[in-house]
């Protein structure tokens, strides 16, 4: 057996073959793996380069470090792109979106291990990959209202594509889950123990393939896991989260949850409440619009209408004050514009839309 390390343009990524399989690791675990523009390329470069590459037959795609296979974006540097006048910010949703339909088209099978936290932009090189394994470390989510942001790496098309209206709840609350919830939502497809992944990493090792290497893949995944687990906590909330979501805007929401009791669910739906009280009001409600939008939109369109309103987001949207207040100020006070949901019109969220 043969094992080919390439040296990658950035040693944030490592990549290597062995056994017909491509490894890529992200190897940014103090930063917990978050993407910058430089991995995004080394990540299109492989996976690009094996596409086309008889002698690899499967793709596996991981984090380096025991906390998370990766938390999103380098959000910091974007901020700071802009505040200093220059288009990193620009370029990098731009060729980050392009690597994430590469791995939601690829025609080789793309395992990935979302071992811990997996956010944002995580959630985007995962939920385009064909085996996505979940172990009982596993955080995901798609928190991007808690900065004043709105899901997008495709998180619009796959958020919007859970049963009911959980998709909905996990978007414009930002809310996160773990494995039980990510089987029960679609967002994953197995669960491995992660005192499992060494066997794994064995069976990986040791895999004949034959002319279905997506098979051999799940065999090997049926002796080390399961499909569901008992006890998801969506599954149970889901007629309550149903109600509250399907209500026409944010305000109706609020207020629902605030004076409506669903059998025992109501301290739940209070502490939910709250919680969107703390997000950005444009934000969630662009959320709520995008999501709405999306149930009738192809991925591509999906990706195009996250970029959409990406161009504009910087300049008129919540994102620097909410990175403002909770990454570099760290004071956790920001002050949105507008500061509640009343004081928003629905005018200024269309606006975002316009021109699509």
């Amino acid at each position: 057996m043969t094992a080919h390390a390439y040296t990658s343009a950035t040693d944030h990524v490592l990549a290597e073959v062995r056994n017909h399989i491509g490894h890529l690791t992200l190897n940014r675990p103090s930063g917990l793996n978050a993407l910058t523009l430089d991995m995004v390329r080394s990540l299109r470069q492989h996976f690009d380069q094996w596409a086309n590459d008889p002698a690899v037959q499967a793709v596996v795609l991981r984090g380096e470090g025991p906390k998370g296979f990766c938390a999103g974006g380098d959000i910091r540097s974007l901020h700071d792109s802009y505040q200093a006048g220059d288009s990193l910010h620009e370029q990098f949703f731009v060729e980050e979106y392009a690597l994430d339909l590469v791995i939601h088209r690829y025609r080789k099978p793309v395992l990935v291990l979302m071992d811990g936290f997996t956010l944002g932009g995580g959630m985007g090189l995962a939920q385009g990959c064909d085996l996505r394994v979940v172990t009982e470390r596993s955080r995901l989510g798609m928190p991007e209202v808690g900065i004043g942001y709105f899901p997008d790496v495709g998180g619009s098309y796959f958020l919007s594509r859970i049963p009911g209206e959980l998709g909905t709840y996990l978007g414009v609350s930002g809310a996160q889950i773990q494995a039980a919830d990510a089987l029960y939502c679609g967002l994953a497809d197995w669960y491995v123990p992660s005192d499992r992944l060494a066997a794994l990493d064995q069976g990986l090792e040791q895999l004949r393939f034959g002319h279905q290497p997506l098979k051999d893949l799940q065999n090997l995944l049926a002796k080390l896991g399961s499909q569901a687990l008992e006890g998801a906590p969506l599954e149970k909330l889901r007629p309550v989260i149903d109600h509250f979501f399907s209500q026409p805007d944010l305000p109706t929401i609020v207020e629902q949850l605030r004076s409506v009791s669903i059998g025992d669910s109501h301290p739940w739906a209070l502490a939910t409440a709250d919680q969107l009280q703390t997000r950005s009001p444009l934000a969630m409600a662009v959320t709520l619009e995008l999501l709405h939008r999306a149930r009738q939109c192809t991925l591509e369109e999906c990706f195009a209408m996250e970029l959409h309103l990406d161009r504009q987001w910087f300049q008129y949207g919540d994102i620097i004050e909410g990175v403002r207040a909770l990454i570099i100020d760290k004071d956790k006070q920001p002050r949105w514009n507008p500061p509640t949901l009343e004081a928003l019109s629905h005018q200024r969220v269309e606006q975002f839309f316009e021109g699509l």
